[in-house]
């Protein structure tokens, strides 16, 4: 299979498919949305379109498709069967790349591209009553044709290529573990009890003053006993406030 990729090929793994019964304008959409990533993060994009967990976003061949706010309002979909065709030529890509001997951890998906391949002509049956008649078939509406696909995955080791300075500023973006991955997440909250020890340590080295605290203490003592014992100027009984809580 001739891959369409202009740089050196000797420095990328390569996989492919033709004549893939699939919309290929799908598979464009999800091509475009794995190109310049790491392996681990291009099978977590193409294992939430699976799941249905976040769309694709589709920048053309979009007319009334609906936006999505996992998108941030941008339009997209879940083309999940052109996602499991991709990623079966992307593990194949992968394994490519291992037999020639490039070190796994540090692969990205270099090339991706997806386009028509062949297109069969579908007509109506000859045998029937309009045969003749200026007409073939029952009409041209009932025409369709079936239009293949084909799909190319490169993937290498971007310090060994030659790239834009665009694709530089992607792969430096998405081409790394991105903090997405779960095997991040969990990293972050193992992460997160270090904070806490920390905040109790510092409470530990403040200084402690209980003298204060006892002082504060005797002196609101001292004040309720001098309210007690002053003179009852007025000479009038002392009501009792407590006599609605006595009944119950």
């Amino acid at each position: 299979m001739n891959f369409s990729y202009n740089g050196d090929k000797n420095k990328v793994a390569f996989a492919g498919r033709s004549d893939i019964n699939a919309s290929y304008k799908d598979l464009g959409a999800v091509c475009e949305s794995i190109r310049y990533k790491s392996i681990p993060y291009a099978l977590k994009v193409l294992n939430d379109v699976i799941n249905e967990d976040k769309p694709i976003r589709f920048r053309k061949h979009n007319k009334g498709m609906g936006s999505r706010h996992e998108l941030g309002g941008n339009k997209g979909r879940y083309p999940k069967r052109c996602a499991k065709i991709v990623k079966n030529i992307l593990s194949s890509a992968v394994a490519n790349a291992i037999n020639k001997g490039f070190d796994e951890t540090k692969l990205v998906v270099i090339h991706t591209s997806a386009n028509k391949n062949d297109i069969i002509m579908r007509t109506p049956p000859k045998g029937n009553l309009s045969w003749g008649r200026g007409m073939y078939g029952y009409s041209s509406l009932r025409r369709s044709d079936l239009e293949f696909a084909k799909v190319e995955i490169g993937v290498a080791n971007p310090e060994d290529i030659e790239l834009s300075k665009k694709a530089k500023d992607l792969i430096h973006l998405f081409g790394k573990h991105s903090e997405r991955l779960p095997a991040d997440n969990e990293k972050s909250k193992k992460a997160k009890p270090k904070s806490k020890k920390a905040k109790d340590e510092s409470k530990d080295k403040e200084p402690k003053t209980p003298k204060l605290a006892e002082e504060k203490k005797e002196i609101s003592n001292e004040k309720a006993v001098a309210n007690s014992t002053k003179p009852n100027v007025n000479n009038k009984p002392i009501k009792n406030t407590n006599l609605g809580n006595d009944r119950y």
